[in-house]
């Protein structure tokens, strides 16, 4: 049997998107959402789904709904922050003032014109 894609999904009532391959629960991206801002605070992959890059693919699904949503990030979690500083066409879904706080104030190009 050939693997099937990922599936992530919104789970509100849980306060985190999960990740499923094949049926199975394969991680997660726990958020808490406060008005029209959503916090990303713990992502995590099972260890038999790692090296598998699901943790992108997570984390891109959760940014790409809360932008749909119209929802402002602050990227708590550590591998949000560095997804969104590889990433950068999701900035601005960070709001600006928030940005230095998460090291996402754009001072990544050190010596570039």
């Amino acid at each position: 049997m050939q693997q099937s894609e990922p599936q992530v999904a919104d789970k509100p009532e849980a306060s985190r998107f999960e990740i499923t391959l094949d049926g199975a629960l394969a991680g997660f991206a726990d958020y808490r959402l406060n008005g029209p801002r959503i916090s990303f605070t713990h992502t995590e992959i099972d260890p038999a789904f790692e090296g598998r890059g699901l943790g992108s693919t997570l984390v891109k699904a959760a940014l790409d709904a809360a932008g749909d949503a119209g929802l402002s990030v602050l990227p708590i979690c550590p591998f949000v922050q560095r997804y969104i500083a590889r990433h950068p066409e999701y900035l601005d879904l960070v709001p600006e003032d928030q940005r230095a706080r998460f090291s996402l104030d754009g001072g990544g190009g050190e010596g570039s014109k």
